[in-house]
């Protein structure tokens, strides 16, 4: 799992609703899911596969039903990624402002 991987399947607007739904819910199987969309069974089962190799979800059995649930590591990880990233913009900034500060003071 790579923070770009989690990025890539994150871009897709029903990838973010079924992560809403499995954080809302806890662990539901792709029937269920499909259920809370406008898709068909089969395509959030495509959608979970790519949440699952960016390891956004996990997978396991319950008797013949597979039920997916949120890895919030994955999750943690790319949020502190995007955190550092946003703390050396604020740094960048900072440097900008006092500089034009000193040219027009």
């Amino acid at each position: 799992m790579s923070t770009a991987q989690v990025l890539t399947a994150l871009a897709d607007p029903t990838r973010r609703r079924l992560v809403e739904l499995l954080a809302d819910h806890g662990a539901r199987s792709a029937t269920a899911l499909a259920g809370e969309l406008p898709i068909t069974r089969q395509a959030v089962v495509q959608h979970l596969a790519i949440l699952k190799d960016a390891g956004v979800v996990g997978s396991s059995k319950a008797g013949r039903e597979v039920r997916f649930a949120l890895r919030p590591q994955a999750l943690t990880d790319t949020a502190e990624w995007m955190r550092q990233v946003a703390g050396q913009w604020d740094q960048r900034l900072l440097v900008i402002k006092a500089i034009a500060e000193g040219a027009t003071g």
